[in-house]
């Protein structure tokens, strides 16, 4: 009996709902990021240890900018501060306490910045 049943027919790859035309993803992620302007973004720089196993790591967050933007400034910082970075959740991460010299650095590219914490 179950030779006799009929197949169900493909369903779309996950989409369950679309009013007008093709959209991607990708269009969706970039318009909820705004690409400000340096003088226009508020930065906090700061240094912490948390989970991260007593490693101490510079934090500058407040970006809204692009992850381009962001990749090409986080080079930038790595290089002159001689140490290795990475970009999380919008937020870059210097390895070591380099505060003073990445606020230095960032206040010359027009960005408003300030250390944070303690």
């Amino acid at each position: 009996m179950a030779a006799n049943r009929k197949k169900d027919p493909p369903r779309p790859s996950g989409m369950v709902w679309q009013e007008f035309g093709e959209v991607s993803n990708d269009a969706v992620f970039e318009r909820a990021t705004p690409d400000l302007p340096p003088n226009q973004q508020q930065l906090r720089v700061q240094a912490t240890r948390a989970g991260r196993g007593g490693k101490t790591v510079t934090v500058i967050t407040g970006f809204q900018s692009r992850p381009e933007t962001l990749n090409a400034l986080l080079k930038q910082l790595k290089t002159q501060c001689g140490t290795g970075g990475t970009l999380k959740d919008n937020e870059l991460e210097i390895q070591g306490d380099h505060r003073q010299k990445v606020l230095e650095l960032l206040l010359k590219q027009g960005y408003k910045a300030k250390i944070s914490g303690g």
